[in-house]
């Protein structure tokens, strides 16, 4: 076998593989004579076809499946001859040649990574607590979630629930499919097109209005994305909202049995603790992830981007699936999951090699608290857990997770860190964006 590779780019290689006649026709000779042994030919005994009659009707063909074998024998040998790391499945392509077998396989490689300047990043760790104003905002949402709506006899105003019938033309053509009947908006909420809640304000029952809107670019329907429409509506009726009292009912509904206020303050406190500690890990491994990704260049393999960008794209697919869009109007460019799929692909790779070069080895006990953390929501936690560890597959994303924490971790404790201050607000607005 002699091996040849060609490199087409910095990633990117060709690798020729040839193989001896001899040895191609020994193969075939040892196949056909097999064959001759079993197939059944008109006017030849079972076992007494002669091989030169076999190879006449069956040559061909055995020759494609010896050249098959000897694709998928040869192959991963000559990688490790010529000491190569392909990424994803090569595309093979047999080529001719009167004087043995040929093919060549065209694959990209994984990059080599160097690792200096690792020790010299600059990572910024945000700090925050929860006081008592945060925790008033807090409550003041969870009466938001359970407020009940009061019909009353004035006009709509910011954060009143609006019963509306409507309808909608753009270029002259009805998209509402007639008329929307009993429509309810809350002003505020900005889940309409912006404008449609604002130009609400100030109408009482019975009153009729129209008004001319334009559709953001970025709307769903790719039909009305951008074009100018006017919508007329008559208003139903118009509701205020009614915040409940923080009495027992209240705080029972949130699982606090005969809780007093005092201790549904400081369950509330625990449960944003829990998260403000949670976002501030996060963003402080993003800061990390930053500063890696800045200092360490690498060159990643188109093969890995393009099935990144499948897996960002998964979701989006599967929610149009559900919705029954069709695909296409889904408006999902490859660019836009580019540029961040590149940056996750890169970095699973500089971590990768960070974890190899530094001997970094799962941590089980460190496994086991997460899973126990993740099983604190549930119920029954102590059956989550076993759930888990019933099934080595269950575990491997966690797995996975806290070895990337704990190249993190050392990632920190190479790392100039230093702390901002921030308020609880700003770091959870943030996150939630």
């Amino acid at each position: 076998m002699q091996v040849s590779v060609e490199k087409t780019s910095e990633l990117s290689r060709k690798m020729t593989v040839s193989i001896p006649e001899s040895l191609v026709q020994e193969k075939m000779d040892a196949r056909l004579k097999s064959m001759a042994r079993e197939v059944k030919i008109h006017g030849f005994r079972p076992g007494k076809v002669p091989q030169h009659v076999v190879k006449k009707m069956f040559g061909d063909k055995v020759r494609g499946e010896i050249a098959g074998d000897l694709i998928q024998s040869t192959y991963y040998e000559a990688l490790q001859d010529q000491s190569l790391r392909p990424v994803g499945h090569p595309h093979i392509q047999p080529a001719d040649d009167t004087e043995g077998f040929k093919y060549t396989a065209v694959f990209e490689v994984y990059p080599e990574i160097s690792l200096a300047g690792v020790d010299q990043l600059e990572v910024v760790r945000q700090l925050a607590t929860v006081n008592e104003a945060d925790v008033d905002v807090m409550i003041e949402k969870l009466r938001e979630q359970k407020k009940a709506w009061h019909i009353v006899d004035r006009p709509a105003q910011e954060h009143d629930l609006v019963t509306i019938s409507f309808s909608g033309t753009s270029e002259d053509e009805n998209f509402t499919d007639g008329r929307v009947e009993n429509f309810q908006v809350e002003i505020g909420s900005k889940k309409m097109i912006p404008g449609f809640e604002e130009n609400l304000v100030g109408l009482a029952v019975g009153a009729n209005k129209t008004f001319a809107l334009t559709f953001p670019e970025d709307y769903g329907n790719t039909k009305l994305a951008g074009k100018n429409a006017e919508f007329e509506v008559d208003v139903i009726k118009v509701e205020e909202p009614i915040l409940p009292a923080i009495d027992e009912a209240f705080i029972s509904a949130y699982g606090i049995e005969g809780g007093t206020v005092e201790s549904f303050r400081e369950d509330v406190r625990q449960n944003m603790e829990r998260e403000l500690t949670q976002a501030l890990r996060g963003k402080l491994k993003n800061s990390a992830m930053d500063a890696l990704y800045e200092k360490i260049q690498v060159t990643v393999p188109n093969t890995l981007v393009d099935e990144e960008i499948e897996n960002m794209m998964k979701p989006y697919i599967e929610t149009a699936k559900r919705q029954k869009m069709k695909l296409e109007d889904l408006r999902l460019p490859r660019d836009i999951f580019e540029e961040q799929a590149r940056k996750r692909v890169a970095l699973g790779l500089i971590l990768s090699e960070i974890i190899q070069q530094n001997n970094i080895v799962l941590d089980s006990d460190r496994v086991r608290s997460t899973v126990e953390d993740l099983a604190k929501s549930y119920e029954r936690p102590e059956d989550v857990v076993k759930w888990y560890y019933a099934e080595e597959g269950r575990l491997r994303d966690v797995q996975q997770m806290v070895l990337e924490e704990q190249t993190v971790d050392w990632l920190l404790a190479q790392s100039k860190v230093s702390d901002q201050e921030s308020s609880f607000s700003d770091v959870m607005d943030k996150q939630q964006r």
